[in-house]
């Protein structure tokens, strides 16, 4: 009996840890320069199967082939500049986290910052208008009209 329980706990460890061990990927760089750049690369790209997340924490098989595909290009010696535009080329613009500024994307780019110029413009307005008003002299009937009212509170 002891030795069926012993046997099922060291059965659940293999698997337990033949699941974790299952998602890493081991990558060999000889130049620690070379992993920042691939570790970057990574974290920049947004995996088209999942929802915003890094193609680098993706357990997606799209992922994986990604991060084959940049591995590759970074031993090749391409830039970071080429592998992300080979990238985009493949995948689509939706793969950058930070879209480039292009005539298609002015509006996704300038479209908060007009907003906050909008806001701005209507505070100052709002604040004028509010001056304006408080500095309004009262007429001479409504001066008599308001020490008609706080009189006849005061005599009530």
């Amino acid at each position: 009996m002891a030795l069926m329980r012993t046997m099922a706990a060291l059965l659940l460890l293999v698997i337990a840890f033949g699941a974790a061990a299952g998602g890493i990927e081991l990558r060999e760089f000889d130049d620690p320069v070379m992993e920042k750049r691939y570790h970057d690369l990574t974290a920049s790209m947004r995996c088209p199967l999942c929802e915003n997340q890094a193609i680098d924490d993706s357990d997606a098989p799209i992922s994986g082939d990604m991060r084959d595909r940049v591995y590759q290009l970074l031993q090749e010696g391409q830039s970071d500049i080429e592998i992300i535009n080979h990238m985009v080329q493949r995948f689509g613009e939706y793969i950058l986290y930070n879209p480039r500024l292009e005539s298609r994307t002015y509006l996704l780019w300038g479209l908060p910052i007009a907003l906050v110029l909008l806001g701005v413009i209507v505070v100052v307005l709002m604040v004028r208008a509010r001056r304006n008003a408080s500095a309004k002299a009262l007429s001479a009937e409504e001066r008599q009209r308001i020490d008609a009212l706080t009189n006849r509170k005061r005599s009530s």
